[in-house]
């Protein structure tokens, strides 16, 4: 989205910036008083700092082609630099989200077919149980119990494709999910050659520029190395994400609030995007199989909206995350949905976020801090400042 100039000259004030396409959009946002929304950011961002020791966080949420965005705290404790709507954060694992979309525009510029097995596109796991894998599997957890992690005793592509050519799984594909950083990771290894580019360039060179996001990378530029927050584990040693196999498709993406809200308006139709991409983004959104508590679309999981807090938490206990869920194949694909909450959230060692919104709506919200915590806590703040602004609507 292009901020209207006149918005984008207007100094930060109070902790929010305002922006607007089009002067009616200010019209929309002042049918609700900024003051009530900082009230209700504060009153969920606050104790969550507080209670985790989050050292900095940022706040951006769109509602009706209007953003704000709400800063706390330092993206360094050692040099005390402010967080700003500006600050690079890593997003872990909804760095998928565009490793999905990516696939999706690979197939729509007839590179592949998602429904083409993993050993179509790798020569080398011919013969192995991903002949029966399809490209939808990897994006959909629902390959067989890949592990979470890829094994810390792969440490190159060789050693990658030996060890995946002889895993055995416990489960039929599509009928279990099991988050896994392997099968995405393939996806996207898979697109990015299919579009004969690495996976830096596909993402960097291709998706990012089409997005508008100007401030989004895999490598951090050493230009930019300021605006990088300095990451913290649980127990407050200074960390930032390490370089591995499969590392950048699964959860290496660093990026701002900005640029993280701009992708999820387009997620949301708001912005004039080339047709390939916006038919790729929106497919991200169709839903594969029912998880139970959720559906679960490529990497993106959705719900049911309205929905109560509890429910939604059922989607994000430890056991639908690190555990293997049983799953039903939704025949055929649900399509793209407007009443429902869309979210994802993200992790590294030093680095918690979590990406939601509501397509009918317009109504969407991105959550930055440097601090690894756990993920129910934000979810829990992600729904209390979206149904919070709602209720102002009403």
């Amino acid at each position: 989205m292009q901020r209207h100039p006149l918005l984008a000259s207007m100094p930060l004030l109070s902790g929010v910036l305002l922006s607007a396409t089009l002067f009616s959009n200010i019209a929309v946002a002042q049918t609700i008083n900024t003051k009530d929304i900082q009230s209700i950011v504060d009153s969920a961002v606050n104790p969550l700092m507080a209670e985790y020791g989050i050292p900095g966080a940022v706040i951006g949420i769109t509602l009706d082609g209007t953003q704000y965005f709400y800063q706390y705290g330092v993206s360094s404790k050692t040099t005390g630099q402010g967080v700003t709507e500006h600050t690079l954060f890593e997003i872990g694992s909804i760095s998928k989200t565009f490793t999905a979309t990516l696939a999706n525009y690979a197939q729509l510029k007839g590179k592949l077919i998602l429904t083409d097995m993993t050993s179509d596109y790798v020569p080398a796991l011919k013969g192995s149980h991903f002949d029966g894998i399809s490209l939808i599997n990897l994006a959909t957890h629902t390959a067989g119990d890949l592990p979470m992690q890829v094994p810390d005793k792969v440490t190159n592509n060789a050693e990658l494709m030996d060890y995946l050519k002889h895993w055995q799984p416990s489960f039929a594909p599509g009928t279990h999910r099991n988050y896994a950083n392997p099968s995405i990771g393939l996806l996207g290894m898979i697109a990015a050659q299919s579009l004969e580019q690495t996976f830096q360039q596909a993402l960097e060179q291709t998706l990012f520029p089409q997005l508008g996001m100007t401030s989004s990378y895999l490598k951090v530029p050493s230009s930019k190395m300021t605006d990088y927050a300095q990451g913290y584990n649980k127990q407050d040693i200074p960390v930032r994400v390490n370089p591995g196999v499969l590392a950048d498709e699964a959860y290496g993406v660093k990026t701002t609030a900005t640029d993280l809200l701009q992708f999820v308006e387009a997620n949301m139709q708001m912005h004039p995007l080339a047709k390939p991409l916006q038919m790729a983004i929106d497919g991200t959104h169709t839903g594969y199989f029912d998880v139970g508590m959720m559906t679960q679309d490529m990497i993106w999981e959705h719900y049911p909206y309205p929905i109560d807090l509890e429910k939604m938490l059922a989607g994000h206990t430890q056991q639908v995350v690190f555990g293997s869920t049983p799953v039903k194949p939704i025949v055929p694909p649900l399509g793209p949905q407007q009443n429902v909450w869309i979210n994802k959230t993200g992790s590294t060692g030093g680095f918690a976020a979590y990406v939601a919104f509501i397509p009918a709506q317009k109504l969407g919200l991105v959550l930055l801090s440097n601090k690894n915590y756990p993920v129910p806590p934000r979810v829990t703040v992600g729904y209390q400042i979206l149904t919070g602004i709602e209720k102002l609507q009403k």
